[in-house]
């Protein structure tokens, strides 16, 4: 019963706000980028070989949450694919590659088996009620305010790291004063 519950709560604090209804039949996963970069999404953006990885953020968890989950975009602009493997997380003990879908009218969350797939030439959206990154086993609460440090690790572009803007609690998208750095 504990594993239900820890499993709901970790479903609701990833979840889109969309209603379920609206996510069935969404195909997730790779889209084409836009001509030229990829789309600015008004946050800080990292480059790892032919990876650009834009707006990373994350959802401020309220005290005792266990989970957070991690947002982005990741563009490859090569050739050849690469795979997001995993990262870390300075709050968190673990760090997962997740998909969050609806099957059946059930929301479904799980580990990404063998990596993300970033294929040659396309954008993969990372976000609520999607593919997503999973931090688990909170050491603390993730508070809103200045950017917190994680690294992402792939397949062919290595370790990178990133800055996690952190938005409010629940939060759809992250907010434009939180993707900026304390002075």
């Amino acid at each position: 019963m504990k594993l239900f519950i820890t499993a709901a709560f970790a479903a609701s604090l990833l979840a889109s706000p969309a209603p379920a209804q609206q996510m069935q039949g969404h195909q997730h996963g790779a889209t084409p980028p836009a001509p030229g970069a990829p789309a600015a999404t008004g946050g800080p953006t990292f480059k790892a070989g032919s990876l650009v990885i834009d707006t990373p953020w994350t959802r401020a968890t309220p005290k005792g949450a266990q989970v957070a989950g991690g947002f982005m975009r990741i563009t490859n602009t090569g050739a050849a694919p690469d795979k997001l493997l995993g990262g870390s997380f300075p709050l968190s003990k673990r760090f997962e590659v997740h998909e969050m879908s609806v099957i059946d009218g059930m929301m479904k969350m799980r580990p990404v088996e063998g990596g993300l797939v970033i294929p040659p030439g396309a954008t993969v959206e990372l976000k609520p009620g999607s593919y997503h990154v999973m931090m688990i086993d909170l050491t603390q609460p993730v508070e809103q305010g200045a950017p917190i440090k994680g690294v992402l690790k792939f397949e062919k572009a290595g370790e990178v790291s990133v800055d996690y803007a952190v938005a409010k609690i629940g939060a759809a998208a992250p907010d434009a004063a939180a993707n900026k750095p304390k002075p």
